[in-house]
């Protein structure tokens, strides 16, 4: 499809949905309500009856959830091509398994407690910081970041850190450290305010920026280290400056949101489904993509079984399963030069 056409009508649906979205929740407000309250914040008005539930509760929680969709969405595309795997997502690298030692550190131990509701938030940062580095580690001892080092390094460390995060719940006292870990694990933006919104927008947008600036070096390594030798594509310093930069970027997003699945495993596919496999038009459409569907899933989310919510990974699962299956099953579809 044309690429900008079909940015400008993401576009325009991205802001349509974030804007209905603000009327399903646990007490439905009507869109005509839903307009007033955000119109009277940004006119400075007085605040009308449903100002705190729309303004402080909804408007930032969806936010949220576009601006990780994008996020993913855009990391699992970099993922893929960093490793020239269809299978990959941004979690290979054993960044989720990392972050959710931290976070269960945290909510069973009592680590970093001092930092309040910021405490699960970094103590997933780090745990995923700490994994990330150990891929690197590891797969340079073995002779450097090769995809096939890098997927065997993720997928061994992801397992061993999957399983201590399982017994610091064993070991825990409290019998409601297994469901907050799990809820966790599973990933919600329900926390979401103003104030945590700043870093990952500010990490996904200079992501992004940065991925679409060296895309044509991105297009070389999708077509193997051979030909991007051949084009005086230093091979090396871009798989670094992918692996470093993801690791960043994903660290963020699960820190703020937990792990959610299948969101930048499928929408790369269907990006690239509908407008080639170029990364300077795959990444916005992915990334556009990626906020819409996830900002989606959050309103079924909250409305499936209400009042209480289902965790984000149950519904992107349910839900992106039979897609990718989909999306798989079209004939013309091809990721690497191979079908």
């Amino acid at each position: 499809m044309p690429f900008w056409p079909l940015v400008l009508v993401l576009s325009a649906a991205a802001l349509a949905s974030i804007v209905v979205s603000l009327a399903f929740g646990s007490e439905a407000i009507p869109v005509g309500e839903v307009v007033s309250a955000v119109t009277d914040r940004l006119a400075g008005r007085e605040p009308g009856r449903w100002d705190v539930i729309v303004w402080e509760l909804r408007l930032p929680r969806a936010l949220l959830a576009f601006i990780v969709g994008a996020g993913l969405a855009v990391a699992g595309a970099g993922m893929q091509t960093l490793v020239r795997n269809p299978l990959a997502d941004p979690y290979l690298l054993g960044i989720s398994s990392g972050a959710s030692v931290g976070a269960t550190a945290v909510i069973t131990m009592g680590v970093l407690g001092a930092l309040g509701i910021y405490a699960i938030s970094v103590g997933a940062l780090l745990g995923a910081l700490v994994a990330a580095l150990l891929v690197w580690l590891v797969a340079t001892a073995q002779g450097g970041l090769t995809p096939l080092r890098l997927v065997l390094s993720g997928v061994v460390l992801s397992s061993g850190l999957s399983a201590i995060a399982s017994f610091l719940v064993f070991l825990s006292d409290d019998p409601r450290a297994a469901n907050s870990v799990m809820f966790w694990m599973l990933g919600s933006v329900g926390g979401a305010t103003w104030e945590k919104l700043v870093i990952p927008a500010v990490v996904v947008a200079v992501a992004t920026v940065a991925m679409v600036a060296i895309h044509r070096w991105m297009d070389a390594l999708a077509a193997g280290p051979e030909t991007a030798s051949a084009l005086g594509v230093s091979v090396g310093g871009l798989r670094t400056t992918l692996f470093v930069g993801l690791a960043v970027l994903v660290g963020v997003l699960v820190a703020v949101s937990g792990g959610i699945g299948f969101v930048g495993l499928i929408v790369p596919h269907a990006a690239r489904l509908v407008v080639g496999a170029q990364h300077r038009v795959v990444l916005p459409v992915a990334a556009l993509g990626g906020g819409l569907f996830l900002l989606w899933v959050d309103v079924v989310a909250r409305l499936a079984v209400r009042p209480q919510e289902i965790p984000l990974g149950v519904v992107t699962g349910v839900v992106g399963a039979p897609l990718f299956l989909l999306l798989m099953g079209r004939g013309r579809y091809e990721f690497g030069g191979g079908r």
